[in-house]
């Protein structure tokens, strides 16, 4: 079965050229993928991954919202007793917030410029049987 997985934009961010490739580049290594399309709600992408049933979370910000945001996705999907579903994410993030993020229960963040190839080997191996 191939591995899941939700690309989201949470927020008012506007801008998805990066999720988008990051999107093609995971279908393109064997995901299934879905993409939730722009301006959704913590509230929106917890119930999109659960009925999806994904394995995994995508999320990208660029408009700095993401100490917000981000952190919201994982504590609501704890709510929903689906903390099963690993939390990623990407964008415009400061090297200072990585390690919050991780410390909020974000499994990995990828910042502009990583390479694509990084991104599906990660989660070939995040999400492998």
């Amino acid at each position: 079965m191939p591995i899941r997985i939700l690309i989201a934009k949470p927020g008012l961010d506007g801008h998805d050229r990066g999720a988008k490739v990051v999107s093609r580049a995971l279908r393109d290594a064997g995901c299934e993928v879905i993409y939730s399309g722009l301006h959704q709600t913590p509230d929106q992408i917890v119930e999109t991954a659960i009925q999806e049933d994904v394995d995994g979370v995508g999320l990208s910000v660029l408009s700095g919202a993401h100490m917000t945001l981000f952190p919201r996705v994982v504590e609501l999907l704890r709510e929903r007793n689906a903390e099963d579903i690993t939390v990623f994410g990407g964008g415009i993030i400061p090297d200072e917030d990585i390690g919050k993020l991780e410390e909020a229960g974000l499994a990995m963040i990828f910042t502009p410029g990583t390479p694509l190839g990084e991104i599906t080997d990660w989660v070939s191996q995040q999400f492998s049987a």
